[in-house]
Protein backbone atom coordinates (compact mmCIF):
# COMPACT_ATOMS: atom_id res chain seq x y z
CA UNK A 1 0.00 0.00 0.00
CA UNK A 2 0.85 3.38 -1.01
CA UNK A 3 0.37 6.56 0.77
CA UNK A 4 0.52 10.21 0.74
CA UNK A 5 1.71 11.68 3.54
CA UNK A 6 1.86 15.61 4.99
CA UNK A 7 2.56 17.13 8.43
CA UNK A 8 2.46 20.49 9.01
CA UNK A 9 3.63 22.56 12.35
CA UNK A 10 3.25 25.87 12.72
CA UNK A 11 4.77 27.91 15.88
CA UNK A 12 3.59 31.52 16.55
CA UNK A 13 5.67 33.22 18.88
CA UNK A 14 4.33 35.89 21.39
CA UNK A 15 8.08 37.62 21.11
CA UNK A 16 10.38 37.83 18.11
CA UNK A 17 12.55 34.95 18.55
CA UNK A 18 15.88 36.35 18.31
CA UNK A 19 17.97 33.25 17.89
CA UNK A 20 16.93 29.45 17.73
CA UNK A 21 18.40 25.73 16.98
CA UNK A 22 16.27 23.22 16.33
CA UNK A 23 16.61 19.67 15.83
CA UNK A 24 13.88 17.94 13.74
CA UNK A 25 13.06 13.91 13.40
CA UNK A 26 9.87 14.66 10.93
CA UNK A 27 11.26 12.31 8.03
CA UNK A 28 10.34 8.71 7.55
CA UNK A 29 13.07 6.52 6.64
CA UNK A 30 13.34 3.34 4.74
CA UNK A 31 12.95 0.36 7.24
CA UNK A 32 11.50 -3.45 7.11
CA UNK A 33 8.54 -2.78 5.51
CA UNK A 34 8.72 0.89 4.61
CA UNK A 35 10.14 1.99 1.67
CA UNK A 36 10.25 6.12 1.37
CA UNK A 37 9.47 6.60 -2.65
CA UNK A 38 9.70 10.53 -2.21
CA UNK A 39 10.10 13.30 0.39
CA UNK A 40 10.37 16.74 0.34
CA UNK A 41 10.28 19.26 3.36
CA UNK A 42 9.91 23.42 3.54
CA UNK A 43 10.95 25.65 6.21
CA UNK A 44 9.81 29.39 6.77
CA UNK A 45 11.36 31.14 7.16
CA UNK A 46 14.40 30.28 5.39
CA UNK A 47 17.38 29.03 8.57
CA UNK A 48 20.29 30.60 8.04
CA UNK A 49 22.03 26.97 8.22
CA UNK A 50 20.86 23.50 7.62
CA UNK A 51 22.41 20.13 7.99
CA UNK A 52 21.24 16.71 8.45
CA UNK A 53 22.71 13.22 9.85
CA UNK A 54 20.57 9.78 11.02
CA UNK A 55 20.97 9.05 14.72
CA UNK A 56 21.82 5.94 16.46
CA UNK A 57 18.91 4.13 15.64
CA UNK A 58 18.70 5.08 11.84
CA UNK A 59 16.20 8.00 12.94
CA UNK A 60 17.06 10.88 10.23
CA UNK A 61 17.59 14.37 12.20
CA UNK A 62 17.31 18.02 10.46
CA UNK A 63 19.62 20.91 12.23
CA UNK A 64 18.45 24.03 11.36
CA UNK A 65 20.18 27.94 13.04
CA UNK A 66 17.81 30.90 12.68
CA UNK A 67 20.04 34.04 13.57
CA UNK A 68 17.21 36.36 12.23
CA UNK A 69 14.04 37.59 14.38
CA UNK A 70 10.74 35.84 13.32
CA UNK A 71 7.50 35.51 14.85
CA UNK A 72 6.32 32.24 13.19
CA UNK A 73 8.02 29.18 11.90
CA UNK A 74 6.39 26.91 10.20
CA UNK A 75 7.41 23.08 9.07
CA UNK A 76 5.90 21.74 5.72
CA UNK A 77 7.20 17.60 5.28
CA UNK A 78 5.54 15.84 2.36
CA UNK A 79 6.52 12.23 1.71
CA UNK A 80 5.08 9.12 -0.54
CA UNK A 81 5.57 6.04 1.29
CA UNK A 82 4.96 2.46 0.49
CA UNK A 83 4.04 -0.25 3.04
CA UNK A 84 4.40 -3.70 2.85
CA UNK A 85 1.83 -5.77 5.56
CA UNK A 86 3.93 -8.66 7.46
CA UNK A 87 1.79 -11.43 7.60
CA UNK A 88 1.23 -12.75 11.40
CA UNK A 89 3.22 -16.02 12.88
CA UNK A 90 1.22 -19.45 13.20
CA UNK A 91 -0.24 -19.81 16.30
CA UNK A 92 2.37 -21.73 18.28
CA UNK A 93 5.38 -20.15 15.71
CA UNK A 94 6.36 -17.73 18.40
CA UNK A 95 8.25 -18.76 21.34
CA UNK A 96 7.61 -18.33 24.94
CA UNK A 97 8.21 -15.38 26.62
CA UNK A 98 10.32 -16.80 29.08
CA UNK A 99 12.99 -17.86 26.54
CA UNK A 100 13.12 -14.34 24.38
CA UNK A 101 13.99 -12.76 27.87
CA UNK A 102 16.66 -15.14 28.27
CA UNK A 103 17.70 -14.72 24.93
CA UNK A 104 17.88 -10.79 25.28
CA UNK A 105 19.78 -10.97 28.10
CA UNK A 106 22.36 -12.91 27.17
CA UNK A 107 23.37 -11.42 23.46
CA UNK A 108 26.51 -9.56 22.86
CA UNK A 109 24.89 -7.76 19.91
CA UNK A 110 24.98 -3.52 20.99
CA UNK A 111 24.24 -3.04 17.28
CA UNK A 112 21.19 -0.12 16.52
CA UNK A 113 18.71 -3.16 16.05
CA UNK A 114 19.74 -4.70 19.12
CA UNK A 115 17.16 -5.74 21.52
CA UNK A 116 19.42 -4.81 24.56
CA UNK A 117 18.93 -0.94 24.19
CA UNK A 118 15.37 -1.76 24.55
CA UNK A 119 15.44 -3.47 28.13
CA UNK A 120 16.35 -1.03 30.65
CA UNK A 121 14.82 1.80 32.27
CA UNK A 122 14.90 5.32 30.20
CA UNK A 123 13.81 8.99 30.84
CA UNK A 124 10.17 8.64 30.59
CA UNK A 125 9.92 4.73 31.14
CA UNK A 126 11.67 3.85 34.60
CA UNK A 127 10.94 0.91 36.37
CA UNK A 128 7.72 0.89 38.41
CA UNK A 129 6.13 -2.34 40.41
CA UNK A 130 2.36 -1.36 39.66
CA UNK A 131 2.72 -1.47 35.74
CA UNK A 132 5.02 -4.78 36.18
CA UNK A 133 2.19 -6.37 38.05
CA UNK A 134 -0.86 -5.51 35.55
CA UNK A 135 1.73 -6.50 32.78
CA UNK A 136 1.96 -9.84 34.57
CA UNK A 137 -1.86 -11.02 34.04
CA UNK A 138 -0.53 -11.30 30.47
CA UNK A 139 2.31 -13.70 30.74
CA UNK A 140 1.65 -16.57 32.14
CA UNK A 141 4.56 -19.60 32.10
CA UNK A 142 4.56 -20.30 28.75
CA UNK A 143 2.63 -18.29 26.71
CA UNK A 144 4.03 -17.36 23.73
CA UNK A 145 5.65 -14.02 22.99
CA UNK A 146 3.49 -12.44 20.61
CA UNK A 147 -0.01 -13.57 21.57
CA UNK A 148 0.79 -12.56 25.18
CA UNK A 149 1.95 -9.10 24.14
CA UNK A 150 -1.03 -8.53 22.20
CA UNK A 151 -2.95 -9.85 25.16
CA UNK A 152 -1.44 -6.75 26.80
CA UNK A 153 -2.06 -4.07 24.27
CA UNK A 154 -5.76 -5.29 23.68
CA UNK A 155 -6.16 -5.04 27.92
CA UNK A 156 -4.31 -1.34 27.93
CA UNK A 157 -6.77 -0.36 24.98
CA UNK A 158 -9.72 -1.69 26.92
CA UNK A 159 -8.63 -0.56 30.71
CA UNK A 160 -7.69 3.35 29.77
CA UNK A 161 -9.67 6.39 28.28
CA UNK A 162 -8.65 8.08 25.19
CA UNK A 163 -8.61 11.18 26.69
CA UNK A 164 -6.78 13.93 24.58
CA UNK A 165 -5.46 17.36 26.61
CA UNK A 166 -5.42 15.01 30.38
CA UNK A 167 -1.58 14.58 29.65
CA UNK A 168 1.56 16.60 27.74
CA UNK A 169 4.59 15.36 26.30
CA UNK A 170 6.32 15.27 30.04
CA UNK A 171 3.59 12.47 31.86
CA UNK A 172 5.73 9.83 32.43
CA UNK A 173 4.37 6.45 32.29
CA UNK A 174 3.66 6.10 36.17
CA UNK A 175 1.37 8.86 35.57
CA UNK A 176 -0.58 8.06 33.37
CA UNK A 177 -0.87 4.51 34.92
CA UNK A 178 -2.70 6.04 38.20
CA UNK A 179 -4.93 8.12 36.20
CA UNK A 180 -6.09 5.54 33.71
CA UNK A 181 -6.47 8.19 30.86
CA UNK A 182 -4.01 9.57 28.36
CA UNK A 183 -2.93 9.25 24.86
CA UNK A 184 -1.16 7.57 22.36
CA UNK A 185 1.91 8.40 23.79
CA UNK A 186 0.68 7.81 27.39
CA UNK A 187 -0.55 3.64 26.54
CA UNK A 188 3.00 3.52 24.39
CA UNK A 189 5.31 3.88 27.66
CA UNK A 190 2.64 2.40 30.23
CA UNK A 191 3.01 -0.94 28.22
CA UNK A 192 6.85 -0.46 27.47
CA UNK A 193 7.28 -0.35 31.65
CA UNK A 194 5.04 -3.49 32.05
CA UNK A 195 7.20 -4.87 29.13
CA UNK A 196 10.65 -4.29 30.44
CA UNK A 197 9.45 -4.70 34.20
CA UNK A 198 9.19 -8.30 33.05
CA UNK A 199 12.49 -8.41 31.21
CA UNK A 200 11.00 -8.32 28.02
CA UNK A 201 12.97 -5.68 25.00
CA UNK A 202 10.43 -2.80 24.15
CA UNK A 203 10.97 0.43 21.94
CA UNK A 204 9.02 3.18 21.27
CA UNK A 205 7.98 4.24 17.92
CA UNK A 206 6.21 7.40 16.31
CA UNK A 207 4.60 7.88 13.20
CA UNK A 208 0.96 8.46 11.11
CA UNK A 209 -2.21 6.28 11.09
CA UNK A 210 -4.40 6.09 7.72
CA UNK A 211 -6.59 8.58 7.74
CA UNK A 212 -9.56 7.64 6.40
CA UNK A 213 -10.20 3.33 7.21
CA UNK A 214 -10.81 0.91 4.42
CA UNK A 215 -14.49 0.70 4.03
CA UNK A 216 -16.32 -1.19 6.37
CA UNK A 217 -13.61 -0.62 9.18
CA UNK A 218 -13.55 1.39 12.10
CA UNK A 219 -11.52 4.60 12.34
CA UNK A 220 -8.33 4.73 14.15
CA UNK A 221 -7.57 6.74 17.69
CA UNK A 222 -4.91 8.69 16.52
CA UNK A 223 -5.36 9.51 13.41
CA UNK A 224 -5.35 12.88 11.81
CA UNK A 225 -1.74 13.24 14.38
CA UNK A 226 1.38 11.90 14.78
CA UNK A 227 0.94 8.62 16.52
CA UNK A 228 3.17 6.00 18.76
CA UNK A 229 3.12 2.19 19.38
CA UNK A 230 5.34 -0.45 21.13
CA UNK A 231 7.66 -2.26 19.27
CA UNK A 232 8.35 -5.62 20.99
CA UNK A 233 11.34 -8.07 20.28
CA UNK A 234 9.86 -11.69 19.72
CA UNK A 235 12.89 -13.57 19.20
CA UNK A 236 15.79 -13.47 16.92
CA UNK A 237 13.83 -15.45 14.04
CA UNK A 238 11.18 -13.03 14.58
CA UNK A 239 12.55 -10.26 15.03
CA UNK A 240 10.28 -6.65 16.07
CA UNK A 241 6.97 -6.31 16.12
CA UNK A 242 4.66 -3.51 16.06
CA UNK A 243 1.94 -3.49 18.57
CA UNK A 244 -0.63 -0.49 19.33
CA UNK A 245 -1.92 -0.45 22.58
CA UNK A 246 -4.39 2.86 21.39
CA UNK A 247 -6.19 0.56 19.29
CA UNK A 248 -5.57 -2.64 20.31
CA UNK A 249 -3.88 -4.37 17.30
CA UNK A 250 -1.03 -5.78 15.47
CA UNK A 251 0.83 -2.70 13.75
CA UNK A 252 -0.32 -3.70 10.01
CA UNK A 253 -0.42 -1.43 6.26
CA UNK A 254 -2.18 1.28 8.48
CA UNK A 255 1.25 2.18 10.21
CA UNK A 256 3.89 4.43 9.18
CA UNK A 257 6.82 4.57 11.18
CA UNK A 258 8.71 7.85 11.65
CA UNK A 259 11.46 7.51 14.14
CA UNK A 260 12.51 4.34 16.83
CA UNK A 261 13.71 4.96 20.08
CA UNK A 262 14.08 4.30 23.59
CA UNK A 263 10.94 6.45 24.82
CA UNK A 264 9.40 9.94 23.40
CA UNK A 265 12.38 11.51 24.30
CA UNK A 266 14.84 9.95 21.40
CA UNK A 267 12.21 10.78 19.08
CA UNK A 268 10.70 14.44 20.07
CA UNK A 269 10.17 16.20 16.49
CA UNK A 270 11.23 18.99 17.00
CA UNK A 271 14.36 19.80 19.94
CA UNK A 272 16.34 22.60 20.28
CA UNK A 273 16.45 25.73 21.91
CA UNK A 274 15.67 29.28 20.97
CA UNK A 275 16.40 32.96 22.88
CA UNK A 276 12.78 34.84 22.88
CA UNK A 277 10.08 35.91 25.71
CA UNK A 278 6.55 35.10 26.29
CA UNK A 279 4.71 31.84 25.50
CA UNK A 280 4.30 30.36 22.06
CA UNK A 281 1.32 28.14 20.64
CA UNK A 282 2.36 25.42 18.32
CA UNK A 283 -0.41 23.91 15.51
CA UNK A 284 0.11 20.54 13.91
CA UNK A 285 -2.19 18.96 11.01
CA UNK A 286 -1.69 15.46 9.68
CA UNK A 287 -3.17 13.97 6.50
CA UNK A 288 -2.57 10.37 5.65
CA UNK A 289 -4.20 9.84 2.40
CA UNK A 290 -3.60 5.53 0.07
CA UNK A 291 -2.69 6.35 -2.93
CA UNK A 292 -4.99 4.58 -5.60
CA UNK A 293 -3.99 4.01 -9.17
Amino acid sequence: MNYDVRQVTDYRYARPVVMAQHVLRVVPVDRAGQRVLACDIDISPKPSARRQDSDFFGNRRIFLDFDTPHRELKIDMRARVAITARTRPLPGMDPPWERVRETAFASADISPNSPVHALFPSTYVPRDPLIRAYASASFPPGRPILEASFDLARRIQSDFAYAPGTTDTSTTAARAFAMRRGVCQDFTHIMISGLRGLGLPAAYVSGYLRTVPPPGKPRLEGADATHAWVSVWCGPELGWWGLDPTNGLIVGEDHITLAVGRDFVDVAPNGGVLIASGDHEIAVAVDVKPVTG
